[in-house]
């Protein structure tokens, strides 16, 4: 057993660092015996502990989230680091010393928002996608979760009440519907708007009125809802207890459901493209609407649409993956509506995960199909041969693939702009956990803590910052 020698004006903070250089291990939290968080400020004479107490270095795995061009790591400790572009997020050295303690992360395109550990809530980027929240700081108190709407933020507090922040137009200000937004018990958001569900089933939404943000059309049949889809181009669609569907919004991009409302019964699930809906019945039949182009007209492949478990969906086309393991696809051939070159291969499929323009299925021998956009992930002929044991895909929203194989490598294909060619941080690229994807780049987190980041350089995939912050010390 090793020795830490320490005197009793060290801080915490120099016990916990001895204690993690003695351990080998990265940043943690220094727990005393009942369990509580040690303030690493305070000098040893002050802090709560005694002579014979045990102490406990508390290890947790580093969690990333990702705006449009930053991330934002949580570590251990519960500190933040953060890099890529500035504005978006990637400096957060204003709030820096708020940020301890911190339990989760939110993100907008442009921003960010921390809950720390005692419910309040720290936030930073761009002030028109929610980075300043200065006007309703005094209200973030006991915050349990947080959504956003591309522009601005909503916190659902302990009480059930709600406080939004960010663009105002954009469902930053809710102060018309404050009074009605009580009991909340989730928050969907479309880009520009937000929907509540309440305890009792009814809907409260706000923003864009022409995005979803006014359902006042549809407000007498928002009872007793129990999900909410949004589609980005601006449409809500919301399913009952009875297994109903009501929609509002832009009426091209799913708000009318009109066509199909005598279908839509025992639904089970709703998936969303930009521009369409598309609902997985009871039986494992499918009912789509919205713009055909985005795959809101399905009537090509219906009769294919049979025994159907699970639906993915990129910018303007969908992948069904059936019972049997087959896939059916339709929508924009250009957006990976059309999978008749790889319709053979399409066996087994386990999952299948989507870029803006492309698809990639995981096979159950491990192997991967993709189709669609050719440039943009759709062709990953370049790498077939290593596209082996494969266990988990993230794809970029700019159009490109990474791949986790079961000894933990990584193979990227697609736009090599934006993530689809990881060469660099090949050698670094061991044991990854885990991909997160902003628009142009990806982010592995490592099994010991650590973090590699390729894509887009100037912004988002330029890690090599604060590498030494992610690592191990």
């Amino acid at each position: 057993m090793e020795t830490i020698g320490l005197g009793l004006d060290e801080t915490v903070e120099t016990l916990k660092r001895r204690a993690q250089m003695a351990l080998g291990v990265g940043k943690g939290r220094l727990l005393d015996s009942r369990g509580g968080i040690l303030d690493g400020c305070v000098p040893i004479r002050d802090a709560r502990v005694q002579n014979g107490d045990s102490l406990t270095l508390h290890i947790n795995g580093v969690q990333v989230q990702a705006s449009a061009h930053a991330f934002a790591a949580i570590l251990s400790d519960g500190s933040v680091v953060t890099w890529g572009d500035q504005l978006s997020g990637g400096d957060s050295s204003a709030v820096q010393v708020q940020l301890k303690d911190v339990q989760q992360i939110q993100a907008s395109d442009g921003a960010f928002a921390a809950i720390l550990g005692d419910g309040s809530v720290v936030t930073w980027g761009e002030a028109d996608y929610g980075g300043d929240s200065r006007g309703v700081q005094h209200q973030l108190k006991n915050v349990q979760q947080i959504q956003n709407s591309g522009h601005s933020f909503a916190a659902i507090l302990a009480d059930g009440s709600v406080v939004t922040w960010g663009h105002a137009a954009n469902g930053g200000d809710s102060r018309a519907v404050q009074d009605q937004l009580k009991n909340v018990q989730q928050i969907q958001a479309s880009t520009g708007a937000f929907a509540a569900i309440l305890g009792d089933g009814s809907v409260v939404t706000w923003g864009v009125a022409e995005v979803g943000g006014d359902s006042s059309g549809v407000q007498d049949q928002l009872k007793h809802v129990q999900q909410i889809q949004a589609s980005a181009g601006g449409a809500f669609a919301a399913v009952t207890g009875n297994g109903s569907v009501v929609t509002w919004g832009e009426a091209r991009c799913g708000g009318d459901s009109s066509a199909v409302q005598d279908r839509l019964k025992n639904v089970q699930h709703i998936q969303a493209s930009y521009c369409a809906f598309a609902a997985i019945l009871s039986d494992g039949s499918v009912v789509t609407w919205g713009n055909a182009a985005s795959g809101g007209d399905s009537r090509a492949v219906e009769e294919h649409l049979t025994n159907v478990l699970r639906i993915q969906a990129s910018v303007d086309a969908f992948a069904a993956i059936r019972g049997d393991g087959s896939v059916v696809t339709w929508g924009s051939v250009g957006s990976g509506g059309d999978s008749g070159a790889v319709q053979e291969q399409l066996k087994n499929v386990q999952q299948v995960q989507a870029a803006d323009d492309a698809f990639a299925a995981i096979l159950a021998d491990g192997s991967v199909a993709t189709w669609g956009n050719a440039d943009l992930g759709g062709d990953s002929r370049a790498v077939q041969e290593e596209l082996m044991h494969v266990e988990k895909i993230q794809a970029s929203l700019c159009g490109a693939f990474a791949a986790i194989r079961c000894d933990g490598s990584v193979v990227s294909w697609g736009n090599a702009d934006f993530g689809g060619d990881s060469h660099v941080v090949q050698e670094e690229l061991v044991h990854v956990q885990h991909i997160l994807a902003s628009e142009g780049a990806f982010a592995a987190i490592l099994d010991e803590g650590s973090v590699v980041t390729w894509g887009q350089a100037d912004s988002d995939g330029n890690g090599t910052v604060v590498r030494g912050e992610l690592g191990s010390p």
